[in-house]
């Protein structure tokens, strides 16, 4: 098996929950594994082995890749991705970009998404243009002039729409700083 399986290293998930991948691969195939649910397989972690929630996740997925039953991306409730970018702002300055329709649109190509839920200065549920994928935009401070923005983009619907809103957002994150950094 590959040293890195969900992106994570055989030496962290056995210093983490005392197996490496070939291990809960094998577990995990006795068990019966490949006919199993990400939830039943996530039970047995926790429950037959005390695996912590956070690495419970990280092996399903990891197991469910590595025995091709889930893509790169690819979520329960369909594909996910994220993006991330720290800027030299603050992050009300920020935070506005995103609030403000008029500031988002010099910057967004579709600016006209629904915001659902906003808590100033911390974070954005939206509801994407195509009316189903969601996004969470988490923003968080560095120091009083930093801020690092987080955009998860979820209940894509395929690998293919995963990867164009991967390279979306990353172009749109950079427009986003660029526009900033003339302010």
């Amino acid at each position: 098996m590959a040293r890195k399986t969900a992106g994570i290293g055989a030496d962290a998930v056995q210093k983490a929950t005392g197996k490496n991948w070939d291990e809960w691969c094998a577990f995990l195939d006795k068990v019966g594994g490949k006919k199993k649910t990400h939830k039943e397989i996530v039970a047995i972690l926790g429950e037959q082995h005390g695996v912590d929630p956070w690495w419970q996740q990280m092996v399903a997925v990891g197991y469910e890749q590595a025995r091709g039953l889930r893509v790169k991306h690819e979520t329960t409730a369909g594909f996910s991705v994220s993006r991330s970018k720290t800027l030299d702002v603050p992050i009300a300055n920020a935070f506005a970009a995103w609030q403000d329709k008029c500031i988002r649109a010099k910057w967004l190509a579709d600016p006209d998404i629904t915001v659902r839920k906003a808590t100033e200065n911390r974070s954005l549920r939206i509801t994407w243009i195509d009316g189903h994928s969601s996004v969470e935009v988490m923003f968080y401070p560095k120091d009083k002039d930093r801020c690092q923005i987080t955009v998860q983009h979820a209940k894509l619907k395929n690998a293919k729409q995963a990867a164009k809103m991967k390279a979306y957002w990353g172009e749109h994150l950079d427009k986003l700083q660029a526009l900033l950094d003339r302010q």
